[in-house]
């Protein structure tokens, strides 16, 4: 156990080195790092409650989500009863589609039909064998479709992680370093943006759905008619983005949606010096944009965003590069998020915040001064009781774990994590753990002593009967780290991080770098007593 070759004990020394230097950003001003190259720029972030930011707590509108279901499951039955050429009158209530037979005689071929339309819950991997749709004969030519609950929380945990991946992007749109993003509950979202003071932009961008549509103007009635109830059934009355609110006729039908798009950016347009937002459809979007616009020359189109008109150009000639641009009353500002929303893509659901708390920098930095005091009087303690109780040996020791702490700064900042306050508490504990490892070594090695081995062959037994023991115990602290990592939230994973973290560097420094220097130290001593 302690025999090394030059070539073991280099990597070692190198290994130790190499993760410990990765630490060294964090010791430099933020602008001074980011003039270096890419590589070495990783460092520590700290967390919402080390350096302030905003907490959003969110939630998903659930009865937008059922109407939504109701609303395609309406769509679905008249598209399966117009192909049979069964006709019949449909109706969304408030929890269920109510479809009446017009002709009694087909009325078995209709249940019949609209019985292939339920859809095995998780698609093709489903196991549940739950549909997500019942359809049962009412009585009287009716035929009620509902939605089971098990489909319905099914549909509500789709649309959170897609929200979840959508309000991601959308806050790293801004720019924001590291922020927190995770579902709480069964229909909330959870978003902690550390560094982040003023959440007022934050909100509005994540409470637009940014639902963008081009669909054509419904010139068959003027827009005053529209407001005196007089709305074709195929069309809706929309009014304009912008102030004073103007009222459009516009066509249910969406010519191409905000998904065909590939990109948007905020720019000036060179005419009038505007700003603008140019857009690009991918090859679907394009191909569908071309053929709207070719078949509908002379006739004025709406852009729609969140059931609101941003603008209604007359077409002039089609449109076949599969890109233009949004022109009308923006902002720089306003520009740029609507760029910024259409990248990130629409919200399957409206967002609203029913929590939001700021944290000061000030309680941030009190918590970093606790938690530096703290760390350094436990510290200062395990050093000293290691000096006192095994001399010599407790230098080996408190050499290692110095670098064992150093290890750990450094794989967090290789990772770019965040530190938390409860992410320092798991340092100071994973400095006890690491100290705890040599005890269990330099207790073994007196027992050797006593029991009259020689001081070379006592150290040997002593790391090589440890290792078992000191295994054992750093896997179980490792395993309830890792329950903590994938079961807890926020904080609790912050704690779980470190944790983890140090178990792995301490199994490192014991039985590598602190086997290492006690090598070191009898090939160069040749001791006949051990100091311990």
């Amino acid at each position: 156990m302690l025999y090394f070759t030059r070539w073991k004990a280099l990597a070692i020394v190198l290994t130790a080195l190499v993760v410990c230097l990765c630490a060294v950003p964090n010791f430099f001003p933020e602008a001074q790092v980011k003039t270096w190259p890419a590589w070495a720029q990783r460092r520590l972030v700290l967390g919402l409650d080390l350096q302030g930011g905003s907490y959003l707590l969110l939630e998903v509108d659930a009865n937008y989500v059922k109407k939504e279901k109701l609303d395609l499951i309406r769509d679905d039955v008249r598209r399966v009863l117009r192909d049979a050429r069964i006709q019949n009158t449909s109706v969304v209530r408030n929890d269920a589609v109510e479809v009446r037979i017009t002709k009694e005689g087909d009325f078995p071929a209709a249940l019949s039909k609209l019985k292939e339309l339920p859809q095995q819950i998780g698609g093709l991997m489903g196991s549940s064998g739950q549909r997500d749709l019942d359809v049962a004969d009412a009585g009287g030519g009716l035929i009620r479709l509902t939605i089971p609950q098990a489909a319905m929380l099914d549909r509500m945990r789709k649309t959170i992680e897609q929200s979840i991946q959508i309000v991601e992007r959308r806050v790293n749109e801004l720019g924001t370093v590291e922020p927190l993003i995770q579902r709480q509950g069964s229909d909330r979202i959870l978003v902690q943006v550390p560094g982040l003071q003023d959440p007022t932009r934050l909100k509005e961008l994540l409470g637009k759905t940014a639902k963008m549509e081009f669909r054509m103007v419904d010139t068959s009635v003027s827009p005053e008619q529209a407001q005196q109830g007089r709305v074709p059934p195929e069309s809706d009355l929309l009014m304009s983005a912008s102030p004073p609110p103007v009222p459009y006729v516009v066509k249910k039908q969406v010519l191409v949606s905000g998904g065909d798009l590939t990109d948007a950016q905020p720019g000036f347009d060179q005419r009038t010096g505007e700003p603008i937002v140019s857009f690009r459809f991918n090859t679907s979007g394009a191909r569908k944009f071309a053929q709207a616009t070719t078949e509908n020359v002379g006739l004025p189109f709406a852009i729609v965003l969140d059931n609101k008109v941003i603008s209604a150009p007359v077409i002039r000639e089609p449109i076949t590069g599969g890109q233009g641009q949004i022109s009308g009353s923006f902002t720089v500002q306003s520009a740029n998020d609507l760029a910024i929303l259409l990248r990130a893509g629409a919200l399957p659901a409206p967002l609203t915040v029913v929590e939001e708390r700021t944290v000061g920098p000030g309680l941030g930095q009190d918590s970093i001064e606790k938690g530096e005091l703290a760390a350094y009087v436990g510290s200062i303690l395990v050093i000293v009781f290691m000096l006192v109780t095994y001399r010599l040996f407790g230098v080996f020791a408190n050499i290692a774990v110095a670098i064992n702490v150093a290890m750990i700064f450094g794989l967090l900042s290789l990772l770019n994590a965040t530190l938390t306050l409860p992410g320092i508490a798991g340092i100071v504990l994973t400095v006890g753990i690491a100290v705890d490892s040599n005890v269990l070594i330099y207790e073994r090695i007196r027992e050797e002593l006593r029991g009259g081995r020689t001081p070379i062959t006592a150290i040997d037994a002593g790391f090589k009967r440890a290792l078992a023991t000191i295994l054992d115990s750093n896997i179980t602290t490792f395993i309830a780290a890792a329950v903590l990592f994938y079961i807890g939230t926020g904080p609790v994973r912050g704690f779980a991080v470190t944790l983890g973290i140090g178990i792995i560097t301490t199994v490192f420094t014991a039985f590598t770098l602190t086997r290492l220097i006690v090598a070191g130290w009898v090939r160069w001593k040749r001791p006949q007593t051990v100091p311990i």
